[in-house]
């Protein structure tokens, strides 16, 4: 079955409707023999990386997500979830999972009434052909909520990109059998709700 990890960071449950939505059946677990068993796996999350990292170290659940990414089965991160797949974040000057090379930065604008968090909708540019993206167009767009972005080491595993406030920020992530989105896929409308489906589909083949 698949999973949707629980670390406290929120939004656990719009996230499992949203997969029900599209005929996806998920348990919501903070278990980690659960996660670390599960058929594919969504982790998502808003908030804090510094305590969610925190709370998944204290429940062995960094262990268990490493552990399930191993088997070569789908994972799927949100927002938060994005962020703390990659080895580093500035907030809270954290190591994170280190399942992509790179690092997570916090905005900084040289013009101040550009404003942080970076809340609402905007355009994804994307960037290279995958399963999860091939019924997406550039231009076409989705539901943000963060104040920092990830850079990933290597430009391949960028599969999407968002311009804010003048900058351009990596907005979705790919990686062998890991598929990332800064967006909310379930706060994305008809779009997220699409996107999501063809998760549920991908066999990841690796």
């Amino acid at each position: 079955m698949p999973v949707i990890v629980d670390y406290d960071a929120g939004n656990v449950r719009s996230v499992q409707r949203a997969c029900e939505h599209v005929g996806m059946v998920a348990e919501i677990s903070a278990d980690p023999d659960i996660v670390a068993r599960a058929d594919r796996l969504i982790f998502p999350g808003v908030g804090s990386a510094e305590s969610a990292v925190d709370t998944l170290r204290s429940r062995g659940l960094d262990e268990a997500i490493k552990t399930f990414y191993q088997t070569g089965k789908p994972l799927l991160g949100i927002c938060l979830g994005l962020q703390i797949l990659l080895e580093h974040t500035e907030e809270g000057d954290k190591d994170c999972l280190g399942l992509v090379e790179g690092a997570c930065e916090r905005f900084e604008f040289a013009d101040r009434s550009v404003k942080v968090p970076h809340i609402g909708w905007n355009e994804v540019e994307f960037d290279s052909a995958h399963p999860i993206v091939n019924a997406m167009q550039s231009g076409d767009e989705f539901y943000f909520v963060h104040s920092f972005y990830a850079k990933p080491f290597n430009d391949n595993n960028i599969l999407g990109r968002t311009e804010y406030g003048g900058q351009t920020f990596c907005s979705v992530v790919g990686h062998e059998n890991l598929f990332a989105t800064q967006f909310h896929l379930e706060k994305s409308g008809e779009l997220g709700l699409r996107m999501l489906k063809a998760f549920s589909e991908w066999t990841a083949s690796c």
